[in-house]
């Protein structure tokens, strides 16, 4: 019961209620033999719908994520830690301003990962906008709080995009003649940032983290009810295919 309630909820709230207004809508133009424009509204609002579900989202962020595996044995002289995000002005145990919740969680594998193999740890990430935060200042002060010495840490802050993280990033490791990378961003934004580091010459080793799905996937009916989250993924996946193309071809 507690499931059904819950498919049920996803149609009388966004994103379900506009599906159900745009079909009805269609209904109705199909009843006046408006039958051209009523199949393709209703064709065009169900493959948004497609793109509201869990059912599809699992699935194509699933196969984006699967680019990398994290290796068993990860060895290297540093770790990259690209930004993603972060707020300027918010409350925090130690001062002002937090990560976004994906770097955040980006951060929690590169503090690991530090303290295993002892290496130096390179945080990518500027300002990106005037009311965001410097992602690689905020960063730097949660590791040191978190018992990472300073002289491990090098701040990387003025990237505003992942072209820039691997470019800067790349600068900084010639000065401190560091050759071997363990790179950790998203899951899903390991591949294009691969990519520009293979654009600046440097051959990183992929540990990917923050996944937004499972490897494995069950079906449940629940999967099939609208949910922005499911949008927001769907989203992510496209972006990353046109950006990623971009970076190939047209930087």
């Amino acid at each position: 019961m507690v499931y059904l309630l819950k498919f049920g909820a996803a149609w009388v709230l966004p994103p379900g209620i506009f599906f159900l207004a745009f079909w009805f809508v269609a209904w109705r133009l199909y009843r006046k033999k408006e039958k051209r424009l009523a199949a393709m509204l209703a064709a065009l609002v169900f493959v948004f719908y497609l793109l509201c579900t869990h059912l599809v989202s699992e699935r194509l962020m699933g196969a984006l994520e699967g680019t990398y595996q994290p290796p068993e044995n990860p060895q290297g002289d540093c770790v990259i830690m690209l930004g993603g995000g972060a707020f300027p002005d918010t409350p925090d145990v130690s001062g002002q301003g937090t990560l976004c919740s994906s770097p955040a969680n980006r951060l929690l594998t590169a503090v690991r990962l530090q303290k295993k193999l002892d290496v130096p740890i390179i945080l990518s990430g500027g300002q990106v906008y005037s009311d965001s935060g410097p992602e690689a200042v905020i960063a730097s002060r949660i590791l040191k709080d978190l018992g990472v010495p300073e002289d491990k840490i090098i701040v990387e802050g003025k990237s505003i995009n992942t072209t820039q993280n691997a470019q800067f990033s790349t600068e900084l490791m010639r000065q401190h003649d560091l050759k071997k990378p363990i790179l950790v961003t998203s899951a899903f934004h390991m591949r294009r940032s691969v990519l520009n580091f293979e654009k600046c010459g440097v051959e990183v080793t992929a540990y990917p983290a923050d996944y937004r799905t499972n490897l494995r996937h069950d079906f449940h009916y629940n999967k099939l009810k609208p949910s922005t989250d499911a949008l927001d993924n769907n989203v992510i996946v496209l972006q990353e295919v046109l950006r990623a193309f971009v970076t190939r071809y047209l930087e």
